[in-house]
């Protein structure tokens, strides 16, 4: 029988303050140089306002290349459209999960005036064998999220991956990837404790967006507020308690890739010639064809 090992944290970062698109504020909780040591994933934004003024703008048609993104809603609404026809409509609880692959031309535009929105955006890396295959989509509702109660009484939702909590393995509708991802969003209740097991070979992190949470590691514990991220070491089992007023947690795991990283914007390949081509693609309208 094998030994559960805590993961212990080995790295705590606070999302800073940014804008994107047609000026959208949001939080990056990390990003651009050092990504290496989160792989596969590059990139997490959290965004969330009540002032229409910081989201109206949206995310006005741009490209990618190389990677995918995972577009994750708590609330409002969002309309994606593509060069291509593709249109869907993200409600709260819902999730797309784009594989850019090739190319794609997209925008990203709210379907609201006023009021709360607020949610995630996370890029996940490809492996170059297939950083140029052709654009796909999966979009789900919420009600596609897998869910279930946990044993102290609060709720986890599996977006992507599986994961045994000792009612029987969960699955999320997003599976069968080569960064094998795991994206589960915790609802704790306060003072709840869960223990989740994951395999030693992915790399891992937590971030909490409501609350605070105790992290239990191998060798201490250690507290993390609202908008703290932090990246986990080896192990094979991750510890949380919630504190007083409960906490919601993202956790986010998967395969390491272990190839070059050469990033420019919204183009993510392996070596500068690859992101050279993307540019002369772009520019020649041939990015998506």
């Amino acid at each position: 029988m094998s030994t559960s090992v805590n993961r212990d944290l080995v790295e705590v970062l606070l999302g800073q303050a940014a804008s994107d698109g047609d000026g959208v504020k949001l939080k990056r909780v990390f990003g651009g140089s050092g990504a290496e040591r989160f792989d596969p994933f590059l990139m997490l934004d959290e965004f969330g306002s009540d002032e229409a003024a910081d989201y109206v703008g949206g995310f006005p048609s741009h490209p990618h290349r190389g990677f995918e993104t995972v577009t994750y809603m708590l609330e409002g609404r969002m309309l994606h459209e593509d060069h291509l026809g593709n249109r869907g409509l993200l409600e709260p609880g819902g999730v797309q999960w784009m594989t850019a692959g090739k190319g794609i031309i997209h925008s990203e535009m709210p379907q609201q005036a006023s009021g709360r929105m607020r949610g995630f955006q996370l890029w996940v890396n490809l492996p170059g064998a297939e950083k140029m295959q052709p654009a796909s989509y999966t979009d789900l509702p919420s009600s596609a999220i897998a869910e279930q109660r946990l044993s102290g009484g609060g709720l986890v939702r599996v977006i992507a991956g599986e994961i045994d909590l000792g009612k029987g393995s969960i699955s999320g509708p997003i599976t069968g990837k080569s960064t094998e991802p795991l994206y589960l969003d915790l609802h704790l209740l306060p003072g709840e404790r869960v223990e989740l097991p994951l395999s030693m070979h992915l790399n891992a992190m937590l971030y909490v967006y409501e609350g605070q949470v105790t992290h239990h590691g191998r060798e201490q514990d250690q507290l993390l507020d609202k908008s703290r991220l932090g990246r986990l070491g080896p192990g094979n089992r991750i510890a949380l308690s919630a504190e007083n007023e409960g906490a919601k947690v993202l956790v986010i795991a998967g395969k390491p890739l272990g190839e070059p990283i050469v990033q420019y914007g919204p183009f993510v390949m392996n070596s500068r010639d690859e992101i050279e081509q993307a540019l002369r693609d772009y520019r020649d309208g041939r990015l998506a064809s």
